[in-house]
């Protein structure tokens, strides 16, 4: 691991979470919460298993991680972040904000997974009736999703789960989905452009931004 060799609180924090992958790895495990290798493979496309395996080496030694050895049923080691590294959320959910323009215009050959929009998602969706019943709205599916949940004015966002029953189920092209969840698309708009759900489209529009009733 290179270092800037600066006595600055940026650059040491930067010597061990600015390589190339670590932070990425952060949002893996913000979102998934505590997940195997091959997890974190899956929700990190493009990176090689021996890179990965690296990175998650020197974040370890450094006190981002740790591994734990999970019994049946699970039988697995998980990866997961210490206190130390939960404390990244606010990095990770500012980089997230700083970037949010630079998601407008339409992906060109990316890599895409449904659940990277867990932590944008947080912030971005209010529930609009919240005197009616709780609702949830699950976006992609078990494999790769997450599901929205507005109960009482409050919103979580937290990996699809069998536990929960879905009032709806929406697939979209990525963009669309950015456009309608930050207020620059109509849900009918959207629904125009290959938005597709499967069940209550009010309990999705009881979750949209407020400008998304007027734009689009």
């Amino acid at each position: 691991m290179r270092s800037y060799n600066q006595y600055c609180s940026m650059a040491r924090a930067l010597d061990l979470v600015g390589d190339r992958w670590t932070l990425l790895i952060v949002r893996e495990l913000l979102t998934q919460g505590p997940c195997r290798f091959s997890d974190l493979r899956r929700g990190l496309p493009g990176v090689a298993s021996n890179l990965l395996a690296e990175r998650l080496r020197e974040m370890e030694a450094n006190g981002v991680i740790t591994r734990q050895d999970e019994p049946p049923p699970i039988a697995a080691t998980l990866i997961r972040l210490t206190d130390r590294g939960q404390e990244l959320s606010g990095v990770v959910r500012e980089l997230t904000r700083w970037g949010a323009p630079l998601m407008l215009e339409p992906p060109d050959g990316d890599a895409f997974r449904m659940h990277w929009f867990t932590l944008p998602l947080r912030h971005l969706c209010r529930d609009g009736s919240p005197d009616e019943p709780a609702v949830t709205v699950r976006l992609g599916d078990l494999h790769d999703g997450c599901d929205i949940i507005a109960d009482h004015g409050q919103i979580q966002v937290l990996p699809c789960s069998t536990a929960r029953q879905a009032d709806a189920t929406v697939t979209a092209p990525p963009q669309v989905l950015v456009a309608l969840f930050t207020g620059l698309m109509t849900l009918p708009t959207a629904q125009a452009q290959g938005l597709v759900v499967d069940g209550s489209s009010a309990a999705l529009q009881r979750l949209l931004p407020e400008a998304g009733f007027a734009s689009g």
